[in-house]
């Protein structure tokens, strides 16, 4: 009698090699906070889809995360959800998008996973009472720290690579549907700091495979992202480049799919925190702009923290059980 995908997965994780392979494999999907092991595979094959420099730093950051949570011994139950690997993923992304692909960026994503590790389990000291998690922020914070300081050495630093998304605060706030459709699929990709619509598509097929709900409160999370920023004004380029709308998807998943119970009451405070990340996204822009900063998903994070640390007193919402 063939046997279930579950019973094949359990008995793969028994071996040691299998085990740490597999946990690779979802941390890439618990970017999007998906364990799912088919929705990690589909988007690890988006960022190779994207540039091969994406999905190798994306791979080598999973699996040096990964690694360092086996070696100190970290509860394997985390590791084999994936929750020691995606800080890793989007660190080595990040890295070289900001630094570009040199020998000293596969250096510095080494240590930024080994510290993204760390940090996991720092973040998650002073967190945990609050029945908080540290979500994307060990990815923040080492990604931050590396890039704000990468200029001031010359064996890191060999120049920014040219971008090609326009930093401006204003221009052209005309809406066209190919504006509009372009930014529905890159707000997906967005989250992995990827501009391209056909990596978002593929993502998002990786997410139906996590189950209807994921899919739906990513897509409505990325329309709600578009028409936050389209009411509030901002820059049709920065809108269909998904710059306004990345941290609305993440923050629809994380409340209405993950962390919440599925009521209407909970959509709606899901979507209510989409459309003010989307807000928050241009005041951190701001802030961190005059010393170099990145925005990375800390609209994602700070929302998220909010809204969860707001439920104990909110007797409408529940958290999931």
């Amino acid at each position: 009698m063939p046997l279930a995908e579950p019973e094949i997965i359990r008995r793969l994780e028994k071996r040691q090699p299998f085990a740490y392979v597999l946990a690779s494999l979802r941390g890439v999907g618990q970017v999007d906070l998906q364990p799912a092991l088919l929705t990690g595979l589909v988007i690890l094959a988006a960022l190779w889809a994207s540039s091969w420099e994406n999905g190798l730093f994306a791979t080598l950051g999973t699996l040096i995360a990964t690694a360092t949570a086996y070696a100190l011994g970290v509860d394997r139950r985390s590791i084999a959800l994936g929750l020691q690997g995606y800080a890793g993923c989007l660190t080595g992304i990040a890295l070289y998008s900001s630094l570009g692909n040199h020998l000293s960026t596969y250096l510095l994503t080494v240590v930024g996973a080994i510290i993204c590790t760390l940090l996991m389990a720092t973040l998650g000291t002073f967190l945990t009472p609050y029945g908080l998690t540290p979500l994307t922020a060990p990815f923040c914070l080492v990604s931050g720290v590396m890039v704000i300081g990468a200029s001031s050495f010359a064996r890191v630093w060999h120049g920014a690579p040219a971008s090609s998304v326009s930093s401006t605060t204003s221009g052209d706030t005309t809406m066209t549907w190919s504006a509009v459709w372009h930014a529905f699929f890159t707000n997906v990709s967005q989250v992995f700091l990827i501009d391209s619509w056909y990596v978002g598509l593929i993502m998002l097929v990786g997410l139906a495979l996590a189950g209807l709900r994921v899919v739906l409160y990513a897509a409505a999370g990325s329309v709600v992202g578009i028409l936050a920023a389209w009411a509030l004004g901002a820059p049709t380029a920065l809108i269909s480049n998904g710059i306004y709308g990345y941290n609305a998807v993440l923050v629809a998943i994380a409340i209405g799919a993950v962390f919440m119970a599925n009521t209407v009451w909970n959509g709606v405070y899901a979507l209510f925190g989409a459309a003010a990340s989307t807000g928050l996204t241009a005041s951190l822009t701001s802030f961190f702009k005059p010393f170099g900063g990145h925005t990375f998903t800390w609209p994602f994070i700070l929302t998220t923290w909010a809204l969860m640390a707001a439920v104990p007193l909110l007797p409408r919402l529940r958290r999931s059980d």
